[in-house]
């Protein structure tokens, strides 16, 4: 899927210059850092095709719909 590896070609971008600008400060908890600036916008737009349908997000996204509203409540 070209998709994929465009989403995987910006994460790949964004990952060379969070290194390139460390500016000498080392790297820390940076599986952390991804996931989490991935899974707010990501469910922010499944959402709005959705339509505001959490059933329906949940399945376009392959999660539980209980899993969804749990990672709405972390992301306010």
């Amino acid at each position: 899927m070209k998709q994929q590896h465009d989403i995987g070609a910006c994460i790949q971008g964004a990952l060379q210059t969070y290194f390139a600008n460390l500016d000498g400060e080392p790297p820390a908890a940076i599986y952390e850092m991804v996931l989490k600036s991935v899974e707010r916008p990501m469910l922010e737009v499944v959402l709005e095709h959705a339509g505001g349908n959490q059933t329906l997000a949940s399945e376009m996204l392959g999660i539980n719909r209980n899993t969804l509203r749990k990672k709405l409540v972390e992301h306010n």
